[in-house]
């Protein structure tokens, strides 16, 4: 037996004598981790860190139709414990290039036919049930009970019931509130990844991954200690809304929440734990734990950045042309991006008729637009409604294969049953075999389906900043939650970069000129600080042009990282990131509302002179959010930046190695 997994198993055993003879222990590679996990009338499981315990008594069941329970008349029969050690080469890098992959998983198999692996790694844990029938089988329900202790507060982003349609259709865009978990009752809903946060930390968060051919998991409240899972039942009857983005509203639904194969592993439920804030947004569990790639040779997915045009409504000024959805005004986002370092250019809702893609506004021409592009070495990208691209589905990627598409979006698809499910996968593959990227917007988050299909290169599942042309939700606060829940869950297409900034007192709903809560530099910084392979401009470019600065070490950031940290955070107040690319590296820093004030020790970056670029709120962005000040110096590890935030600010530091 390895020698270190022999060492974990006695720290298991003699911090855990007072188990009953009959639990089961498994610890994290470096021991500070440990789960216990026992059966008696359920499947349950419990975790201490360093000897404390951070959870109660947390239940494991699955209820098929006309089988027996996991949890009915069943024992364990045996147990195998091994320790995993490797590495995984991520084809589209998001936080880094190579992730390191260590764990012990603890494999159970019961008098019933199922078996249930624990992976336990030191950035937290994972579980998942395997089934072992011979036919296909429904699942009337999964049970997934976790149990916490002196009744922690929960980032819980609430489902609002839409009042056409059930509880389950929901464009996964809601806020993080902040909530005693005993306060939640038993009706209300949140998707994940939800945030547990003690007192005192750990913080513990839970999401899931490699969710394929199942429904994703909402959790409710009990009005007590405990977070349950919740799963859309199977849609059994569907109505087109016909409206302006049409959608299947599910009309009725089974009384199981899937029928899948009967020997099948089901999605891992995670719990990742992080004895410190900063832990949270370099957490690669969910990447670590899904599917490898289905797809052989992912040479042409590739990371970059785009533009979008839907959010400011294409209120283009000092043009020759009239602004607007037509051939001109995509001609003028083409020159743009070719200016500014961007590689692509969304062609957002619109361009074609909502419900035939091959109905074209009369105001394009596409074969025109697509040779512009291709002579700038510009790429186009489009969106698509997704009930329209699931009828139209084989004719339409033939079409952008034409076009020279290689990257399209589509979007309102509101769900994550089990049907929905399938259709992501079903898509995914079909854009695969066009060689085309996709983005899903109206979407559930990851979970692990970009690491199986690279090409899903990032999704929307995020409240975003298109929520600053109707309402006032995007705050600096709520910026300041993602990077320790969403972003959990896999990378998020929010679209930072209004150009139009307002302080908190300033701020105003303005459709064709959006503004933003915050300081320019808090717009800046999204770019280094949020995942997302496929980053997106949603500034006006007529006021690009005014500031080519700015422009200019906006464009020139990255979108995939070879190795990301965070030296500095605390969820909900600010955050430092760092991010290298070859032998670059780039900053960001976030803040609420409270002016924040830092000494950067850049020790981290390595031997060498770097010519630094840095972008920083102005004197007066308290006032004026548009305020900022760009500076150059020369920097190397000894180096010490002093940073200053103002309210609702941030910053952007370039360095580049001379």
């Amino acid at each position: 037996m390895n020698k270190l997994l022999l060492f974990v198993l006695i720290c298991c055993f003699l911090s855990s004598q007072s188990a009953s003879v009959d639990t089961l222990r498994v610890c994290s590679p470096d021991g500070k981790l440990m789960v216990k996990v026992w059966m008696s009338d359920h499947l349950f499981y419990a975790v201490q860190l360093r000897n404390i315990s951070i959870t109660g008594n947390s239940v494991i069941d699955l209820i098929p139709v006309g089988q027996k329970a996991l949890s009915e008349q069943n024992r364990i029969v045996s147990h195998k414990l091994n320790q995993f050690n490797s590495q995984i080469i991520v084809p589209v890098p998001e936080r880094r290039k190579v992730i390191t992959d260590s764990y012990n998983e603890l494999r159970i198999k019961f008098k019933q036919p199922y078996e249930v692996k624990f992976r336990v790694y030191n950035e937290g844990l994972a579980y998942r049930i395997s089934t072992l029938f011979k036919d296909s089988i429904f699942i009337n329900n999964e049970v997934a009970r976790f149990s916490f202790l002196n009744n922690p507060s929960v980032y819980f982003p609430q489902i609002h019931k839409k009042s056409n349609a059930d509880i389950f259709h929901t464009s996964f865009e809601e806020l993080y509130l902040l909530l005693k978990m005993s306060s939640i009752p038993d009706s209300v809903i949140a998707f994940s990844p939800v945030l547990v946060t003690p007192s005192q930390n750990p913080k513990i968060a839970i999401t899931e991954s490699d969710l394929r051919d199942y429904p994703g998991m909402f959790l409710k409240g009990t009005g007590s200690e405990t977070l349950e899972g919740v799963f859309a039942p199977y849609p059994l009857e569907e109505k087109e809304t016909h409206e302006f983005y049409s959608q299947a509203i599910v009309t009725k639904r089974a009384n199981y929440i899937a029928h899948t194969a009967g020997t099948r592993n089901l999605p891992w439920r995670i719990l990742m734990i992080a004895p410190q804030d900063k832990d949270l947004p370099v957490n690669d569990m969910v990447y670590k734990l899904a599917e490898p790639s289905t797809i052989s040779n992912v040479s042409w997915v590739h990371s970059g950045k785009c533009t979008d045009e839907w959010i400011i409504n294409i209120n283009l000024f000092h043009v020759p042309f009239k602004a607007g959805i037509n051939t001109a005004s995509y001609k003028y986002y083409i020159d743009f991006a070719k200016r500014f370092g961007f590689d692509r250019i969304m062609m957002d809702a619109g361009w074609s008729d909502n419900n035939d893609l091959f109905k074209i506004v009369p105001e394009i021409n596409m074969e025109t637009l697509a040779a512009y592009a291709k002579s700038q070495n510009i790429k186009l990208s489009m969106w698509t409604l997704a009930s329209t691209l699931n009828r139209q589905l084989d004719s339409a990627l033939i079409q952008f294969n034409k076009w020279g598409v290689d990257f399209i979006m589509t979007d309102f698809i509101d769900r994550d049953d089990q049907k929905t499910v399938n259709f992501y996968e079903r898509v995914a593959m079909a854009c695969a075999a066009h060689k085309i990227m996709i983005m899903y917007h109206g979407a559930y988050a990851p979970k692990g389906f970009n690491r199986t299909y690279p090409n899903a290169v990032t999704r929307e599942g995020v409240l975003g900043s298109e929520y600053n042309i109707w309402s006032d939700k995007v705050s600096p606060s709520h910026d300041l939650t993602l990077p320790f829940t969403r972003m959990l869950a896999g990378p998020f297409d929010y679209e930072p970069g209004f150009l139009n900034n307002a302080t908190k007192s300033g701020f105003r709903n303005n459709e064709g000129m959006p503004m933003s809560f915050g300081t320019r530099c808090h717009q800046l910084a999204m770019f280094v600080v949020y995942d997302n392979p496929i980053q997106i401009f949603s500034g006006n470019p007529s006021q690009g042009y005014q500031e080519p600065e700015f422009m200019e070490l906006l464009g020139s950031i990255p979108a995939g990282w070879d190795e990301t940290l965070v030296p500095e955070a605390k969820v909900g107040e600010y955050i430092i990131t760092a991010r290298k690319k070859n032998n670059d590296w780039y900053m960001g820093g976030l803040t609420d509302w409270t002016s924040r004030d830092f000494s950067l020790s850049l020790d981290f970056i390595g031997e060498g002179k770097f010519t630094a670029t840095f972008c920083k709120d102005g004197i007066n962005a308290d006032k004026f959010a548009a305020d900022y000040a760009i500076t150059s110096f020369e920097a190397d590890k000894q180096t010490v930046l002093p940073i200053h935030m103002a309210q609702g600010g941030g910053f952007m530091l370039k360095l580049t190695k001379n």
